[in-house]
C-alpha cells in the first residue's frame, strides 16, 4: 500500500545562537541559570521597554546563509508576529516575514555509504527571538513559567519539501547540525533545547505533482524521534486516505513514549499572525564589504569534507562520517596523517580507542592533551612493531590525559616490544609447560587453542612480546614431536 504513495517532507529548524547576550537586550544568553534570573524589562515585554538588535546575531545568520548558498538580503527588516501564549509575555514575537535575511539556498547531503548525494532546498533563514519555557508541575500549583529563554537569539532554517523518507530527514538534520557546529554559531544541544525542529509531512499518490495537505509535527526532541514521528505520520495519512478520509491542515504533538501523535491545534496560516514591520527597530543594512568579510570566514563545510575524506584518504563512509562529526577530531586526523601515518590507522584509533577513552570521562578531544606529533609517534611505534597493540593503548591513554611524550613513556614503563626470538622462545616454552592441557588439545586437533597460548605468552611478557613472533614460535614448537 505504501508504495502507491510518495511523501514530501519539509523541516523547520530552530537553532539557538551562542552569542554572549540575547537578541534585543544585554541579558546573558546562557543555559541552566536559576529560573527568571536572566531577564529584564525588554525580554519580559514590559511597557515602554525598547529593543536594540545584537549585531552578532545578524553576522551568525549571514554565515549560515552563505554555508547554505543563500541569497543574502543586504537590506531587510524585522516584523511582529502576533499571537498570545503564556510564555510569550508581550503577546508578539519579533521575527522576519516577507524579507528574510537569507533565502533561496540549498544544503547538499550525503545519504549513504555509496556517496549518493541529494540537494535539499533551503527556502529561507531568518532571525527571531525565542519564547520562555512552560514547566508543567503537578506538585506545584499547575504550570510555571521561566522567562530566562525569552529573547534568546534564534535562526529559523526552513527547508523545501524535498525530503522523501525518515532516512533522508535524518541525513539532512545530521548535516545541518554539523554545519552549525563547524561555523561555531550554535552548540546544537538538543537536550538543552538549543536545536529544535518541527516537521511538515504530506503524502500524495505516486507520480502526481500536486502536494498533499501538510501536517506539522511538534515536540520532537531528538533526530531519532524525528525519524519515528515521520514514519508514523506517513503511515497515518496513508491509512486515512485509503479509508476515504481527508487530511486536514493541523499541528500535532508527538509523544515519543507512546509512539504516536495527537491533535494539538488547527494549523495557522500567515495571515493569522497579522505580521507588520516592527516599529521599534531600524531597517537592517549590511554593507557589501562586511558581508564578503563574513563569507571569507566560512570553513570547509562538513559535507565537502566527508566527500574529500572518502576520495583523498580512501576512507569508508562510516569512518569518514565519524571523523567529520567532530571538527577537532577531523583536524587531528589530517595533521597526524600528514606526518606519515597511514590514514586508515589514524581513523581506526581516533574513532575507536580515543573516542572510547574520552567517552568514559565525558571529555572533549579539545580538553585532552593529545596532539599530532606525539600521537603520530605512538601510531608509528605500533605500526613498526616497536610496541605491541596492547601497549599502544596504554601509551595513547597517557598521551590523552597527561603531558607525557611517547618516547619517554615507553621507556619509563618498559613497553618496548621484545622481538628477540631466543627470549620469546624461552617464554613460549615456559607457557607450554604451564599449560599442558592446552598443548595436548592442540596436538589432538583443537588448533583454536593457539590464540589462548599466544595470550598467555603476552601476559607472561607483560604485553611486551611480539605477538606475531610468539604465534610463529608456538606453531613451530607445537608441531614438534612430543
Amino acid at each position: 500500500m505504501r508504495e502507491r504513495y510518495e511523501a514530501a517532507i519539509g523541516i523547520e529548524t530552530h537553532a539557538e545562537l551562542n552569542t554572549k547576550s540575547k537578541i534585543f537586550c544585554p541579558c546573558k544568553n546562557e543555559f541552566g541559570a536559576p529560573p527568571n534570573t536572566d531577564c529584564c524589562p525588554v525580554c519580559t515585554g514590559m511597557p515602554g521597554a525598547l529593543p536594540a538588535l545584537n549585531a552578532e546575531v545578524v553576522r551568525s545568520a549571514i554565515k549560515m546563509g552563505y554555508a547554505c548558498a543563500c541569497t543574502i538580503h543586504n537590506v531587510c527588516k524585522q516584523d511582529r508576529k502576533n499571537y498570545f501564549y503564556p510564555d510569550l509575555p508581550k503577546a508578539y514575537q519579533i521575527s522576519q516575514f516577507d524579507i528574510p535575511l537569507c533565502e533561496n539556498g540549498f544544503l547538499d547531503v550525503t545519504l549513504d555509504a555509496t556517496g549518493r548525494k541529494k540537494r535539499i532546498g533551503i527556502t529561507r533563514i531568518h532571525i527571531e527571538e525565542d519564547a520562555g519555557k512552560l514547566l508543567h508541575d503537578s506538585a506545584a500549583s499547575g504550570t510555571l513559567i521561566d522567562y530566562n529563554r525569552c529573547g534568546v537569539p534564534l535562526i529559523e532554517i526552513v527547508s523545501e519539501p524535498d525530503l522523501c523518507s525518515s532516512a533522508e530527514v535524518k541525513a539532512y538534520l545530521d548535516m545541518l547540525r554539523l554545519t552549525l557546529l563547524y561555523l561555531g554559531i550554535s552548540d546544537c544541544r538538543m537536550q538543552e533545547g538549543s536545536l529544535r525542529c518541527d516537521v511538515n509531512v504530506s503524502v500524495r499518490r505516486a507520480k502526481t505533482k500536486t502536494l498533499g495537505t501538510r501536517v506539522e509535527m511538534k515536540n520532537v526532541n531528538s533526530f531519532s524521534a524525528v525519524a519515528r514521528a515521520v514514519d508514523y505520520e506517513i503511515s497515518r495519512q496513508i491509512a486515512l486516505l485509503e479509508a476515504g478520509g481527508e487530511i486536514r491542515q493541523e499541528t500535532r504533538r508527538w509523544d515519543d513514549l507512546k509512539g504516536e501523535s495527537a491533535l494539538l491545534r488547527t494549523k495557522e496560516d500567515a495571515q493569522d499572525y497579522r505580521f507588520f514591520p516592527e516599529p521599534d527597530l531600524l531597517t537592517i543594512v549590511i554593507p557589501s564589504e562586511q558581508a564578503e568579510a563574513l563569507r571569507a570566514q566560512i570553513p570547509e563545510l562538513p559535507n565537502a569534507r566527508l566527500g574529500r575524506f572518502m576520495t583523498q584518504y580512501g576512507l569508508s563512509y562510516a569512518d569518514a562520517f565519524l571523523l567529520i562529526e567532530n571538527r577537532d577530531r577531523a583536524d587531528l586526523f589530517e595533521k597526524t596523517s600528514a606526518l606519515g601515518v597511514p590514514p586508515k590507522t589514524v581513523a581506526n584509533w581516533l574513532n575507536g580507542e580515543v573516542a572510547h577513552l574520552l567517552g568514559e570521562r565525558n571529555m572533549a578531544l579539545a580538553e585532552s592533551h593529545l596532539e599530532k606529533k606525539e600521537f603520530a609517534a605512538a601510531l608509528i611505534a605500533i605500526e613498526r612493531g616497536a610496541i605491541s597493540h596492547t601497549a599502544g593503548k596504554t601509551v595513547i591513554e597517557a598521551l590523552l590525559f597527561t603531558d607525557q611524550t611517547t618516547e619517554a613513556f615507553i621507556a619509563e614503563k618498559g613497553l618496548a616490544q621484545i622481538s628477540d626470538t631466543n627470549v620469546l622462545r624461552a617464554a613460549a616454552e615456559r607457557v607450554m609447560t604451564l599449560n599442558k592441557k592446552a598443548v595436548d588439545d592442540y596436538r589432538n586437533g583443537k588448533t583454536n587453542v593457539l590464540e589462548f597460548l599466544v595470550g598467555q605468552c603476552m601476559r607472561a611478557s607483560k604485553g611486551t612480546g611480539n605477538p606475531a613472533l610468539f604465534r610463529d614460535i608456538l606453531s613451530e614448537l607445537l608441531t614438534k614431536e612430543k
